[in-house]
């Protein structure tokens, strides 16, 4: 079943139904100021910190799930009818009531019609603002005049902390009070405490947000919660729209809320505009915020700048391909995806409600990957920070926090993930190639907890941190986790993975280190890897795959021998792209991997699922069968097997992967995957679980990132590196042809790539402005410079 489109040329996803299979989300905002907006009009704003910073209630496992929100209700003066802009909360029949919602880049407008009355609200936060606008547009469509009430609404928290406000009410609720005045609510949490610089929640916070009306007088508040709905209310149906408007009421302690009433006469065809404000501040910042946007001419302005800012950050890579769900992904909602969960992190979404702050290090570190092509600076700067998230032993600290990281200064954790610095081994070259900046090698960073490098001399801590806490094997411990944080390795179990991620960090370290000209650097990891060579081939392979683990008391994990988990992908994939696996091996690994675990939702993690285990063997046990680590279809890996697939030349099969695991190719069925058509998900239910290709946990996840360096590295091909710009396409054989334009160093490239003899992989020629190179890398081009590139796959 279809609930809406892509609108390519608007850059947004129109959902033309509301009753979506789970609430569809958006976000706007900045790393600043944001929120989330679903399709109707449920979600939540935070400032600078989902944890730390939330302004307004979200109830994550609400039934009906989506409440509270932005809501805009509408009263008929006269009958005493009323209704939501939105479908939800007040869900009028279908057949009486028409909507239509468009996520765009930054901004979700929701335009609905009822009773003869249409109106939108389109939702957005200007440039570089700490506030929220709602721009709200009235018209009577019918044939009398129309006397109608509107009332936006939004509840607050009383403590912007958001664990705090849902778990300590014998504290939370006598802290918040409001205060209306010029008709501007003020909503107070905390607001006796004193002011600490070294505190996130008090540093430069005021404690304080408005709500206000601009281009419209308000004739009415609320800002009691238990006034507006009432005692025993819904949001379907408050108590101030049942007695026809608000009362005027104002909270001290207890629950507050914000909801404005403005009065409105519509003749025939009238359009009154108006518009709402919600940030951070008091009077002052109110006011100011009123008068930017006192007219309608205003309010266009703004949300024409906000769609200009986005989309410059969207534009660096646009692609027309034989397949427009893959074009509706690369072209926006991929990259735009990679942005959010760069942002972001895994702190706030529909699922990450509140509980986790601050930047997990492998998951921040991969994140640099994707967002290096797409915000090169950002990256940047969000790399160093991570870079000393590292100890001086080499290890990564759990999480790093940006408001109170203190370089040089941290204490060291009471665990290790094994993974956690390997990745630095994608992120780093992924900037310095993106960039061009090799001096970034040699920039001195510090570490956690005491004395600095190189960045060169952060990436040899990171391959010693793993050759030092090697077992029985030669292979690197698992330590407190892998990355399957459900396996039980035991410090002293070895793990297969991470032995190819360290393979895979050795071949960049000598090709880093020999750029460099530190040629005794690049021995010392040539002999290295000749040792973990050595290792993986005696110990790793399982007859036609690649075993996964080893636990401390020498079980295995992912072997024939295993009655459940006796096959897991990412071994399989990590040893093509560690480059250990090739020829006949690397395809028998990846066939055995293709004919176990895939599926037509994608690849499953592992098989069978773990059902009698003991649960301290693998943690995977405690879950349903299908799902996430017990068999599910995690979708963080898929990227890695289009990549792999891709290495080998089997374009049908990365091809194959991407469009089982491509959020819109599910656009026709997507009562079946449910969450969102237009970004990625965390994991998807595997045909192991009644519910086979269902998906979570969306938008926040490694998953944008690697599958959008598939998409365009892998299939697109297009592949920075240090001395130009690459293009090694791997596509299916029915590709006939395919353009791409990629900002690449200050030049625009554009390429061409035809494939008339129908083959995956191989650049039979190229021309660069019509001249003919030898290879497949494209030159460096010089600054503002157009580049034109045709390239012959054969």
């Amino acid at each position: 079943m279809r609930y809406g489109i892509f609108d390519d040329a608007n850059r947004e996803y129109v959902i033309q139904r509301p009753d979506t299979p789970t609430p569809w989300s958006n976000y706007i905002g900045s790393a600043s100021f944001g929120g989330l907006v679903t399709n109707n009009a449920a979600g939540y704003t935070f400032y600078r910190s989902a944890a730390q910073g939330r302004l307004t209630r979200f109830r994550f496992n609400e039934s009906p799930s989506g409440l509270p929100g932005r809501f805009i209700y509408l009263l008929d003066r006269k009958s005493g009818d009323f209704w939501t802009n939105s479908w939800m909360p007040v869900a009028k029949p279908l057949d009486q009531f028409s909507v239509e919602c468009r996520h765009g880049s930054g901004y979700t407008a929701i335009k609905s019609v009822y009773s003869g009355i249409e109106s939108e609200a389109v939702y957005f936060v200007p440039k570089d603002a700490l506030h929220e606008v709602w721009k709200i547009t009235i018209t009577n469509r019918g044939r009398t005049t129309r006397s109608i009430r509107a009332i936006p609404f939004i509840e607050p928290q009383c403590n912007w902390n958001a664990i705090d406000d849902s778990t300590n009410l014998q504290y939370t609720q006598y802290i918040a009070c409001t205060e209306y005045k010029d008709g501007i609510i003020d909503l107070g949490s905390n607001i006796n405490m004193p002011v600490d610089p070294d505190n996130f929640q008090n540093k430069d916070q005021k404690r304080h947000t408005f709500f206000a009306l601009t281009g419209a007088s308000p004739s009415g508040f609320d800002s009691d919660l238990k006034k507006f709905l009432g005692t025993y209310g819904r949001y379907d149906a408050p108590q101030a729209l049942l007695n026809g408007g608000c009362s005027d009421s104002t909270a001290t302690g207890d629950m507050p809320c914000a909801a404005l009433q403005t009065d409105l006469e519509l003749a025939p065809g009238q359009s009154c505009t108006f518009a709402v404000v919600f940030g951070v501040g008091r009077t002052a910042e109110a006011q100011t915020a009123i008068q930017s946007f006192d007219n309608a001419a205003k309010l266009d302005a703004a949300l024409a700048a906000v769609k200009a800012h986005w989309h410059s950050r969207l534009n660096r890579l646009h692609t027309e391909t034989p397949d427009g769900h893959f074009n509706s992904m690369v072209n926006m909602w991929a990259p735009f995806n990679n942005l959010m969960t760069f942002y972001w992190a895994r702190t706030a979404s529909m699922v990450y409600a509140g509980e986790r702050d601050g930047l997990g290090y492998r998951d921040a570190v991969q994140d640099i990957v994707g967002a290096s092509s797409i915000v090169l600076e950002e990256a940047g700067e969000r790399l160093k920070l991570l870079i000393t998230g590292q100890y001086a032993n080499g290890g990564a600290m759990p999480v790093v926090k940006p408001f109170a990281h203190n370089p040089g200064h941290e204490e060291l954790p009471s665990h290790y993930r094994s993974d956690d610095c390997m990745w630095l081994f994608n992120a780093i070259p992924a900037y310095v190639k993106e960039s061009g900046d090799f001096g970034f090698y040699r920039q001195a960073l510090p570490f956690a907890d005491q004395g600095e490098a190189t960045v060169f001399g952060h990436l040899r801590r990171a391959i010693e941190f793993n050759i030092e806490r090697s077992g029985a094997h030669g292979l690197p411990c698992g330590l407190a986790a892998d990355w399957n944080d459900c396996l039980r390795l035991g410090e002293k179990g070895e793990t297969v993975f991470v032995a190819f991620q360290l393979r895979y960090a050795l071949r960049e370290y000598i090709d880093i280190a020999n750029r460099l000209g530190e040629s005794s650097e690049a021995a010392w990891a040539q002999a290295q890897l000749k040792t973990l060579d050595a290792a993986l081939e005696k110990y790793t392979w399982d007859g036609e795959w690649y075993l996964r683990a080893y636990r401390f008391d020498g079980m295995k994990f992912g072997s024939k021998e295993n009655d459940e988990g006796s096959i897991f992908m990412n071994p399989q994939v990590w040893a093509v792209l560690s480059g250990h696996a090739t020829g006949k091996k690397a395809m028998q690994a990846m066939d055995s991997m293709h004919s176990r675990l895939s599926t037509d939702h994608g690849i499953m993690l592992c098989t069978p699922p773990y059902v009698h285990t003991d649960p301290k063997v693998c943690l995977a046990r405690l879950m349903n069968p299908g799902m996430k680590e017990n068999g599910g279809i995690f979708n963080h890996t898929q990227g890695w097997a289009v990549l792999a697939a891709a290495e080998l030349g089997l374009g049908d099969r990365a091809w194959e992967y991407m469009r089982n695991v491509m959020p819109a190719s599910f656009n026709e069925r997507a009562e079946v995957r449910e969450v969102e058509p237009y970004v990625v998900c965390q994991s998807t239910h595997s045909r192991f679980s009644p519910r086979f290709g269902a998906g979570r946990v969306s938008w926040l996840s490694g998953s944008a990132v690697w599958n959008y360096v598939a998409m365009t590295t892998a299939i697109l091909g297009i592949q920075p590196d240090y001395e130009g710009l690459r293009i090694n396409p791997c596509v299916p054989k029915d590709w006939k042809k395919f353009s791409a334009t990629r900002q690449f160093r200050d030049a625009e490239y554009r390429i061409t790539v035809e494939n008339p003899n129908g083959v995956c992989k191989g650049v039979k020629n190229m021309t660069v402005d019509g001249k003919a190179v030898e290879g497949n890398l494209v030159p460096l081009a010089k600054a503002g410079s157009t580049v034109t590139v045709h390239v012959t796959l054969g």
